[in-house]
């Protein structure tokens, strides 16, 4: 399989209209764009009955001690784990290409809703779990929600988005469904995959 983007180039920066938040002048950051982007795949084994997507950053800091915290950058020693941007499962295996915005075209406080995908099922992303305390921006983030890593990091993060070949027409998950929830409903489900990995920092250090 091969997985491509009009919005993205594999390996290289990605553009602030595609991320949540972008670096500012005052207060550190500012909300961006938030555009999903365009993404497109062709190669999937004939099996194939449908697809699903992710996008996951691999560089999020273990400990949120330092995060967003003047006169301190997060160590580069620091441990990383996962943070997810991105489900949509179920989509239809003649559909073969995702426009850009078609699934987030700007920030959406407290999230959108589970059932407004164009195509596909969304799942939740971790900015339920980043803006769980917040008055303004609490809720259940569904769907794309782009890039906004602590503007005090010491390394530029990565974003690995993923398309995945799948050989079932619907996979047994409801809408608002988690990342575990899905990585166990399609373990034994998936053909093939492909990924393009795109970078960003808010860090004006980090360029």
């Amino acid at each position: 399989m091969e997985l491509m983007s009009e919005s993205i180039k594999d390996g290289t920066r990605i553009d602030a209209a595609f991320a949540l938040a972008e670096s500012a002048d005052e207060g550190h950051v500012a909300l961006s764009g938030n555009r999903n982007p365009h993404l497109s795949w062709s190669g999937a084994p004939s099996e194939t009955r449908s697809y699903v997507i992710t996008c996951i950053d691999i560089d999020c800091p273990s400990v949120a001690d330092d995060v967003n915290q003047e006169d301190r950058e997060i160590p580069l020693d620091l441990p990383r784990v996962n943070f997810t941007h991105w489900l949509l499962a179920n989509i239809p295996a003649d559909v073969t290409e995702i426009v850009e915005g078609a699934h987030s075209c700007a920030v959406t406080a407290r999230g959108k809703s589970a059932n407004s995908a164009d195509v596909g099922v969304h799942g939740l992303n971790d900015y339920t779990m980043w803006f769980d305390e917040d008055p303004d921006m609490g809720g259940l983030w569904h769907g794309y929600d782009g890039p906004a890593p602590p503007w005090n990091d010491s390394i530029i993060h990565s974003y690995v988005f993923t398309v995945y070949a799948i050989d079932v027409d619907e996979l047994e998950v409801a809408p608002g469904f988690d990342r575990d929830t899905l990585e166990a409903t399609m373990h034994a489900h998936v053909l093939a995959s492909a990924s393009i990995t795109g970078t960003y920092a808010t860090n004006p250090r980090l360029g």
